[in-house]
């Protein structure tokens, strides 16, 4: 029987293992959108086409392998890329679909026109128009194969004509359609490195996410070095908050105790990161990089040493190579100091803190504590990413995943659709600022629809947070009228939608609030009003940064009382 170009990408999909399509249906998507219902694949119709890009941003970010979206012609593509560049920074393999008007009607200035394969460019590893039916195979193999290459987005534009003709073959060599490999470093490197730890006293390792899968050797050659293990914000999850190895993060999600370590210890391994705030990087220590993206070695601080390898593999060589160490002066230096971060934590999380008001850090322990252990929590972005990020207390089988490279504003909703249609049984809570919420609150009916049954927690405080603090931080005055706004009932607003909601107030409405909305079947909102005014842990700040402070507040006090 003979097939449509529709046919052979939505068969080649089946065989890679994609499972879902998020996406608006426009006309130019009719031949693909009948293939698909046909299919095995799951049409999973969203509110806004930037939904469809944050939902198999999501799904690709926590699986590895490839997600789809699509969009229909003109507007409806467009809306799809500010969603991909999740996808593009976190390099998260994401195959974007575009509709197009059929060609005839191409270089006319038809209604909708657009040129998909310009405005795609800078999103996308490789962009391209199928304009026959005879180059459909490769084209959709080559653009499969960039994404996974990068990896990141490909982008395939397909005139509404195309896709309903008939082709011939299919996808070739479809078994090479994969995730990459791993990187074996050189012998050389690894000599190289074994030598320069065994001149060093004080260890500190450096964890991010290309440290995956290989928890196993960090903890090993931790125990065999005495070298604390810190993480990045996206290498959190990898083990539980409380191992004593896991000494906390570096920069604002992080610690003092990991700041301080960082800028006395000798030597820095920083391992499958690329970690890209330099000024909480050391300038005096010797810093060596691992990863097996070449060209991430030495961009952020002075390196002495770079190794291009795959994590899992250099660390199983490595272990063979350096003997153990057993001064531990330094590593009880660094844990006595996470023990008084941790306490510190703790005090400001208690839910007693205040009579009347709901603390934001109780609200990020509340979920933590009460979440299941397999969890996946998805953080937006703002300054609900800190109280998120610092007060969540990880088990070691979580997940953890946000808007970390791209920091984007209204990513998480969208992104935990995408990895709740995965598996409708695991939890996964979304943890967002109302700012970000109110961006595409319309996804939430994207989770009511298709039974996705997210746990959405909102930090209310009717204003953009970050922008205040942001403002502050260089002495200015927070632009008030810009900064501030007012926000419906988002509980209401969640029943409205078919799903629940749950409003808190109150220090003791809030964890029966998380209980109820964490045991619901279905979609929830639980709408927790938080304290506007409180300031988050600096682990670092210079006295610069306090005279800001300082001064923004005092001519705050001064228009409080002028009105000027």
């Amino acid at each position: 029987m003979s097939q449509t170009v529709a046919d052979i990408l939505v068969s080649a999909l089946e065989q890679i293992g994609v499972r879902h399509i998020f996406g608006l249906i426009g006309d130019s998507l009719n031949p693909l959108a009948d293939v698909v219902r046909r299919s095995k694949i799951e049409w999973v119709g969203v509110r806004h086409e930037e939904g469809a890009a944050q939902a198999a941003a999501g799904q690709a970010k926590i699986t590895g392998t490839l997600a789809v979206c699509a969009g229909t012609t003109g507007p409806g593509s467009n809306h799809l890329v500010a969603g991909l560049y999740e996808a593009a920074r976190d390099h998260a393999p994401v195959l974007a679909l575009s509709g197009d008007m059929p060609r005839r009607l191409h270089g006319t200035d038809y209604i909708q026109t657009t040129e998909p394969d310009l405005l795609f460019r800078d999103v996308s590893l490789y962009t391209e128009t199928i304009s026959t039916a005879a180059q459909a195979p490769a084209v959709i193999h080559q653009a499969i194969a960039a994404a996974y290459a990068g990896p990141g987005v490909a982008h395939l534009t397909l005139p509404q004509d195309v896709i309903a003709a008939k082709a011939q073959g299919s996808v070739p060599s479809i078994s090479t359609l994969m995730p990459r490999s791993e990187v074996t470093a050189s012998e050389a490197s690894i000599a190289e490195l074994a030598r320069r730890i065994e001149q060093a006293d004080k260890i500190v390792m450096m964890c991010g996410a290309g440290c995956r899968g290989s928890v196993d050797l960090l903890c090993s050659l931790s125990d065999r070095l005495k070298a604390p293990l810190i993480h990045t914000v996206k290498g959190k999850d990898l083990l539980p908050y409380d191992d004593p190895r896991w000494m906390g993060g570096l920069g604002m999600i992080g610690t003092r105790a990991v700041y301080n370590a960082v800028m006395r210890c000798d030597l820095l391994l920083m391992i499958g990161t690329d970690y890209p705030y330099s000024n909480f990087l050391p300038t005096k220590s010797t810093v060596i990089q691992i990863d097996d993206r070449p060209q991430v070695l030495g961009r952020r601080v002075l390196t002495a040493l770079g190794i291009a390898g795959s994590v899992r593999p250099t660390l199983k060589q490595l272990l063979g190579r350096v003997a153990q160490k057993t001064d531990t002066e330094f590593w009880d230096e660094v844990t006595d100091e996470r023990r008084k971060w941790d306490a510190m934590l703790n005090k400001q999380a208690d839910i007693k803190r205040s009579d009347h008001q709901i603390h934001p850090q109780a609200v990020a322990r509340a979920v933590s504590d009460l979440a299941r252990s397999d969890a996946i929590f998805v953080l937006d972005t703002g300054l609900n990413t800190l109280w998120s990020a610092n007060w969540i207390r990880q088990t070691g089988t979580q997940r953890i995943i946000g808007s970390f490279n791209n920091a984007a504003v209204g990513t998480a909703l969208g992104q935990a659709n995408g990895i709740q249609a995965l598996n409708r049984s695991r939890q996964v809570i979304a943890l967002t600022g109302d700012g970000g919420f109110n961006m595409l609150m319309g996804e939430f009916l994207t989770a009511v629809h298709h039974n996705l049954p997210v746990k959405v927690i909102i930090y209310n405080n009717s204003s953009l947070g970050l922008i205040t603090l942001e403002a502050e931080s260089v002495g200015l005055v927070p632009f008030r009228e810009a900064i501030d706004f007012p926000n419906p009932d988002f509980a209401a607003l969640a029943r409205a939608c078919g799903g629940h909601g749950y409003m808190a107030k109150r220090p003791w409405e809030l964890m029966a609030a998380v209980v109820e909305a964490f045991s619901i079947d279905g979609p929830a909102i639980v709408d927790a009003t938080v304290i506007s005014n409180e300031m988050p842990n600096l682990p670092h700040v210079d006295l610069e940064m306090i005279g800001h402070f300082g001064l923004a507040k005092i001519k705050e006090a001064v228009l409080a009382v002028t009105g000027g």
